[in-house]
């Protein structure tokens, strides 16, 4: 998935990362502190940014430049100073062995799972500890059931289908497939915890129509295609809610594992 289509969407409108998400890492002893972090599929920079304020020295991968070129425009402009590797998950280039935490961020479903998780062994040091998040809208709310028939309309099946390799999976548990909690085993990954929270974000038909444009659906789009599609939904936001703000509840869940 290319999201170098819509990174401009994606440094603006996806950075609702929760503020009680490192409180609730914090309550469970990890300290990010003075430790060395690589945070795989970094992104714009969201979760890197947070961990170096934190006081952790910061390594953020990532395989698409025009995300890491809007992670640097952002961390000029907040005087941060994070190192972004143009790499995937899967071969990193990082040394071995030095590395206290590898954190991911709604990114674990696109990578080769088998691949991220040999890479992963390599660069923790010992004891090293491995924290899987993702996040995203879990509201029912008629805002949201409008939007996705939208974009229904515009796929070439009319199907909306989960994300990278969600889609294989059946069965979820804290919202992750049951399968990468044995995968994580098989690999040597103990299971500390697994908790999810939820939270509410804010959105202007503006900002939510922002949002929509980093979706992963609408990244396989031209940028003709998705200009349309989100020009449609702005309308119908406008005929249908006005000015109204649109609470949208989210679902955020985290799992940590230690590595034996």
């Amino acid at each position: 998935m290319n999201f170098g289509n819509v990174a401009k969407n994606y440094a603006q409108y996806r950075n609702d990362l929760p503020a009680e998400l490192l409180e609730s890492l914090r309550l469970r002893g990890i300290d990010f502190n003075n430790k060395k972090v690589v945070d795989l599929g970094s992104g714009t920079g969201v979760l890197s940014r947070a961990l170096h304020n934190e006081g952790a020295f910061v390594v953020g991968v990532e395989p698409s430049a025009e995300l890491i070129e809007q992670a640097k425009i952002i961390d000029e402009s907040e005087g941060n100073k994070i190192e972004y590797i143009n790499k995937c998950a899967e071969s990193t280039t990082l040394k071995s062995g030095l590395y206290d935490y590898v954190t991911v961020l709604r990114a674990w479903h696109w990578f080769n799972r088998e691949e991220t998780l040999g890479e992963i062994k390599r660069v923790l040091a010992e004891k090293g500890i491995l924290i899987v998040m993702d996040s995203g809208f879990i509201s029912t709310s008629k805002v949201i059931d409008d939007t996705l028939q939208i974009i229904k309309s515009h796929m070439s099946n009319g199907e909306l289908k989960p994300a990278g390799s969600k889609v294989e999976s059946k069965q979820f548990v804290n919202g992750y497939p049951v399968e990468w909690f044995k995968e994580w085993k098989e690999h040597k990954f103990d299971l500390k915890e697994t908790y999810k929270f939820k939270y509410t974000v804010s959105f202007t038909n503006e900002e939510w129509c922002g949002r929509v444009g980093s979706l992963s659906w609408l990244a396989g789009f031209t940028d003709g295609e998705r200009n349309e599609i989100l020009a449609e939904i702005s309308t119908h936001l406008i005929k249908e809610f006005g000015d109204e703000q649109h609470n949208i509840q989210h679902g955020c869940s985290i799992t940590i594992l230690n590595h034996l």
